[in-house]
């Protein structure tokens, strides 16, 4: 903890609550708000097909591509569009209006164009919960909606109807898509607004009708669903589930379903058996049909109806196969009596996780379920002696369980029953023995059960103060603690146990009383921001409030703030409150408290989602409580103490009343909240109005599609050129731009379009925002720079010699430290502080980008939580730079030669030539490229002749090719470099490391290759390259497997003997066989002659007895010729002489045509 200034003044205060003090918040501020909140962005999703249909809205539950707008883009000739390319699009376009109280849409959206008015839209990609399948990214999106209008009659000249349309995106690996609609400045003052428009993955089309697989849709929210029923708990995992669930309905099997975080909802009819089950074993008082838990992860929800346990895995078609989606509700833990069902809010290890609390023939046990890829798996723990016997009592229950994912442990509830006497205990059971192994692991499982804290019988007395730590000293009054759950935050280390009391650890070991929670309430369930917040609903409906760190609560209902509060929004005619309400749940979005509640109104009731304003409530019953001094009242001041000391060791810093404060990043946003950024304008029309067509927007859809595809195939082991992911686009349209902008200019472009290249880029300099990130990862060493600067309306309050102090309590003091310097300007009565938080080196060793992070947390001024991921940063890889590689190879070898058939993505690398290989690291969120100067070890791990031959090596195979410790006579490559790892097993190498001699000795999988083809052998290697274990510069474990394509590999002795026998053996019989054709041709010549002669004879003789049969049946005139003729024909072929057989077969073949 550090702790700026010296000694703190006495200056004269209100005295208010700490938390108003930690959460600085002038009336002026609140009423200037208030001031535009008139107008509202709306949003609704349109299919592909159904853009430019008036009042129509669609469900997102469609995910596959489409390909229509390939038939646009052939139009676009003359256009820096590749015309091979196959241009696909999404199946949603995101549809924006505004509107404002009182006035009419259509005529607010056509003045707003009119005034220039356009929608600027930020879309974020959650990153999947499988780090292993998909890769962890943090990817947005800024675009640009463009102005449409509906086809129809209109009496004005140009737009009656319009609307702004943009492509609503789909990544693969995500499901939960945040929008922020901002203004781009003109036109009405529009605040910004955020939704949730989540992928759906428990929609199915049937019959042209949308409806729930895992269930029925009930439209009609009668009162009795909702109106004397008690709140619950929204339980899900953080940031990840793109479907809430929400039961509770009394005596219905029914639940509350939303993609939108309840800006809009279903009521869905359960499609389940609700059979129960009752035995000896599974004590059960009665049957109902309501639907007591409901957790929903990223592709599973989760139900228990009595004691029986349900899931449904959703279609997702981004995140898994179809096949492991649900075609119906399942049954799990089928021989078990389920008494409840314990969250995981956090995933970790690439799974999500769930947990069953049994009763009866399994009581002291409990169901750890895994959740991957739609995949759900239960095992029962303790794997051995129950709970109780571990603890050694003969009968307990677990009544609530916590996980603990950084640590892999279990913190565990228990109620021991003792002669009759009930004592309550908290104990970890832990997991595994080795940190990176997963909890379903059964190998890592250790069977530890341990003792934490046992809880105290009676409440403690506080005696007036607003804490108190539990040292087993204190008096205790005679109302007897009852537990009832836990919560454990991971980011702070902070644990809660509450029932009704409430109790606060920041090691699980020392343990606060907070004092201020009355004893005759009891907590319900707790509702966690996981930024600094907790809301804290009581089994009476109030609701309380807490900030973690702090030791003072506020009741925020029922409160004269809230009744101010409620008084001020009855008489603003609010549509969000009424005289009668119930309250369904709570929950945090994005750090806001935020209410369901069901109105009940005109006989009508409804459902509406509403923010409970905290900081209203809070100044409200500040003012309320205390007068100023202006007004002649007695005031008491009070001397306030500099610092307050945590039980961690941590400080607070003084708070000044009646002051502002303005944050600020000193370093790039990016570089530490990993966000990659793009930017995709719309396509520009060329017509005067300035509206797009279907076209158009089909035009915008492909593009973009396009855009996020080069965004997915960027993550190659070879480096480009030029480090940018829609460099490759562009890289052969670029020397045309000009005349691109030509035809735009003239109005000449195809498809009346013209497509910016500058419009579709990637951003690396995000700008500082004028407040805290919502995290920020530190690699090791790293340090993250912001400032906080404090202004006062009094200028005696911030002299310079008037110190003040900031104060900073960290989660992990020994992992990460922060520190101040202050800076007073007297002249604008502020005083700025530049605080610095710096990781220590110490608490994490190697991880892959974004894997296994760890969380932490750093609060300063005591609400100003910033959440820190120390570890490997995600986007950051290690790349084989091949540019470099080949330029530095051919300088080196003094030559290079290429493949006979070269591929420019996989240059060849001759095998006789030493291999100098060099690589780069690359940051795909700043665009940072350097060469990679720590050390790496490199090992082949797969191979083959070809690329349809390749296989993985197994681990005594790598061993064996790799390493200089072989003896096998089986090694791939070696060098000259003596450094190896500590075990010698390994060379260790840099980019001053000499070269590597490639070697395929005899044992070697490419030894003695034969050739595929006439040129000499050729080989690929699938080669690992890892910095683990021997760079110790930085917390990333870079990891990169490539193929090098290696050719000219010498044959093995025998096979080049045997290769030159047969081509010696050829080569001599071509000669013999050439000699003896010549020597022979002759002959055969003449003996082919021979054989013609002879053939034409007797062709010649069957013709000529033809003929002679052929006159005997003629008259005897024509018989008498005839004799004469064959007489001459006779004597003729009687004198032929045989030695001039030539002539003798012109004469007969003259004598028989005559």
């Amino acid at each position: 903890m550090i702790h700026t200034g010296s000694v703190c003044p006495r200056v004269r205060l209100l005295r208010v609550f700490l938390a108003l003090l930690a959460v600085p918040v002038a009336s002026s501020r609140v009423w200037e708000s208030d001031d535009f909140q008139d107008c509202t962005w709306k949003v609704v999703l349109n299919k592909f097909d159904r853009v430019g249909d008036t009042h129509v809205s669609d469900r997102f539950y469609d995910q596959e591509p489409v390909d229509t707008v390939n038939s646009v883009f052939s139009m676009l000739v003359d256009s820096p569009i590749d015309p091979q390319e196959k241009y696909l699009g999404f199946p949603y376009y995101l549809k924006i209006n505004y509107s404002c109280e009182g006035q009419p849409s259509e005529d607010l959206v056509r003045s707003g164009h009119l005034m220039g008015l356009k929608p600027l839209v930020l879309v974020t990609f959650q990153s999947s919960v499988n780090f292993y399948r998909w890769k962890i990214e943090q990817l947005q999106i800024r675009m640009e909606a463009a102005p449409f209008r509906y086809p129809g009659p209109c009496l004005a000249e140009e737009v009656c109807s319009m609307s702004w349309f943009m492509p609503m995106p789909i990544q693969n690996g995500s499901v939960v898509v945040k929008v922020e609609v901002t203004s781009n400045g003109l036109g009405p003052f529009i605040p910004n607004k955020r939704f949730r428009v989540n992928i759906n993955g428990f929609l199915k089309k049937q019959q042209n009708t949308i409806k729930f697989t895992l269930g029925s849709e009930l439209f009609d929210l009668t009162p009795q669903y909702f109106v004397n029923a008690s709140s619950r708990p929204l339980w899900y995992t953080l940031d990840q589930s793109p479907v809430l669930i929400l039961g509770g309905i009394p005596n219905e099997k029914a639940i509350l379903l939303t993609d939108t975080n309840f800006e809009t909802f279903s009521l869905v009819e359960l499609s389940i058996d609700s059979c129960w089950v009752g035995s000896f074993y599974c004590p059960q008082a009665g049957f109902s049909a309501t639907i007591y838990d409901a957790i929903s992860t990223e592709s599973t929800v989760f139900i228990r109806q009595n004691q029986l346990v349900y899931y449904f895995t959703g279609t997702y078609a981004t995140l898994y196969d179809r096949s492991h989606s649900s075609g119906s509700w399942v049954r799990v833990l089928a021989t078990e009596c389920i008494k409840r069902l314990c969250p995981v809010l956090l995933h970790s290890n690439g799974s999500e996780y769930i947990m069953a609390l049994p009763t009866g023939k399994h009581e002291g046990y409990l169901h750890f379920g895994t959740i991957t890829d739609g995949r759900v798996s239960f095992e029962m723990l303790p794997k051995g002696r129950s709970v109780c016997e571990q603890i050694l009592v003969g009968n307990c229950s677990i009544i609530w369980a916590v996980f603990v994912s950084g640590e892999y442990i279990l913190l565990l509830l228990v109620e021991v029953e003792d002669l009759n006497a009930k004592s309550f205990r908290v104990l970890r059971y832990s997991l595994s023995n080795q940190g990176d192994r997963g909890p379903g692991d059964p190998e890592g499982v250790s069977d530890d059960t341990e003792d934490l804290y046992i809880i105290p019988d009676f409440i403690p007395d506080a005696q007036g103060l607003e804490y108190l730590m539990m040292v087993g000293t204190e008096m205790y009054t005679s109302s007897p603690m009852v537990p009832k759950g836990l919560f454990f935050n991971t980011y702070n280390n902070m644990l809660f146990i509450w029932g009704n009391f409430l109790l606060q650890s920041y090691n699980a070991e020392n343990y606060t009383y907070l004092a201020g929670f009355p004893k005759d309430l009891s907590i319900k369930y707790l509702v966690n921001s996981f930024g600094g917040d907790i809301a804290i609903i009581t089994e009476t409906e109030e609701i309380w409030y807490l900030l973690e760190g702090n030791y003072r609560l506020y009741r925020l209902f029922p409160s004269r703030g809230w009744s101010i509060h409620f008084s001020l929004q009855m008489l603003q005619q609010s549509s969000l409150y009424a005289a009668n309400e119930t309250t369904v749940t709570f929950f945090y979005e994005d750090r806001e408290l935020y209410q369901l509640v069901y109105l009940m109104g005109h006989g009508q009731g409804r459902l509406v989602k509403r923010l409970v304003p905290v900081e209203k409530l809070l100044l409200y019953e500040q003012q309320s409580h205390y007068r100023l001094e202006q007004q002649g009242e007695h005031t008491h001041h009070t001397t306030p103490h500099c610092t307050k000391q945590m039980p961690s060791g941590g400080l607070w810093g003084c708070a000044v009343e009646d002051r502002g404060y303005a944050l600020r990043s000193q370093d790039s946003q990016g570089a530490y909240t990993r966000e990659e950024r793009y930017r995709a304008r719309p396509p520009q029309v060329l017509e005067s109005s300035g509206f797009h067509s279907k076209n158009s927007l089909a035009v915008y859809q492909g593009l973009l599609y396009y855009l996020l595809w080069l965004h997915s195939k960027y993550n190659k082991p070879y480096a480009d050129p030029v480090h940018d992911p829609t460099w490759r686009w562009w890289k052969n349209k670029k020397q045309d731009q000009d005349y691109y902008l030509y035809l735009e200019r003239n109005w000449l472009s195809a498809g009346g379009v013209h497509i910016d290249m500058a419009s579709y880029e990637k951003i690396y300099n995000l700008k500082s925002e004028y407040q805290l990130p919502q995290f920020i990862f530190l690699d090791k060493g790293n340090s993250y720079r912001f400032s906080l600067k404090m202004r006062s309306k009094e200028g005696s309050a911030f002299l310079v010699q008037r110190k003040l102090a900031v104060g900073f309590l960290l989660a992990d003091p020994h992992c990460i430290e922060a520190f101040a310097n202050q800076e007073a300007t007297v002249l604008r009565n502020s005083v700025q502080f530049l605080i610095t938080l710096r990781d220590k080196e110490l608490c994490y060793d190697q991880g892959i980008s974004g894997h296994h992070l760890m969380k932490t947390s750093v609060m300063v001024k005591g609400n100003l939580m910033l959440p820190v991921f120390i570890g490997c940063p995600p986007g950051k890889r290690l790349a084989f730079d091949v540019t470099y590689t080949l330029e530095y190879n051919r300088l080196l070898n003094k030559q290079y030669f290429d493949c006979v058939h070269p591929d420019p993505e996989m240059p060849c690398f001759l095998f006789r030539d030493k291999f100098y290989p060099f690589f780069l690291i690359q940051d795909l969120v700043t665009g940072d490229s350097g060469s990679f100067k720590g050390r790496y070890v490199l090992k082949v791990v797969g191979g083959g002749p070809t690329l349809e031959s390749l296989r993985d090596y197994s681990e005594e195979e790598i061993y064996r090719f790799n390493s200089p410790l072989d003896t096998t006579n089986s090694r791939i490559w070696t060098t000259k470099t003596t450094e190896t790892t500590e075990d010698g097993v390994f060379h260790i190498m840099s980019p001053q490391s000499f070269g590597i001699e490639w070697l395929c000795l005899e044992n070697s999988p490419c030894y003695d290759t034969v050739p595929q083809s006439i040129f000499s052998p050729e080989f690929f290697f699938k080669v690992l390259v890892s910095n683990r274990g021997v760079d110790s510069s930085t917390y990333c474990d870079y990891q990169l497997i490539f193929l090098l394509h290696i050719h000219g590999l010498p044959l093995s002795f025998w096979r080049a003997l045997l290769i030159a026998i047969v081509s010696a053996s050829v080569c001599v019989g071509l000669v013999i066989l050439y000699v003896t054709f010549c020597l022979l041709w002759p002959l055969m010549v003449k003996a082919w002659n021979m054989f013609l002669w002879k053939r034409n004879a007797v062709i010649t003789l069957e013709s000529y007895c033809s003929y002679a049969m052929s006159t005997k049946s003629t008259s005897s005139s024509s018989q008498t010729s005839g004799n004469a003729n064959s007489k001459v024909t006779s004597k003729v072929t009687l004198t032929e002489d045989e030695g001039d057989k030539a002539v003798a077969e012109e004469a007969v073949g003259n004598e028989t045509l005559t």
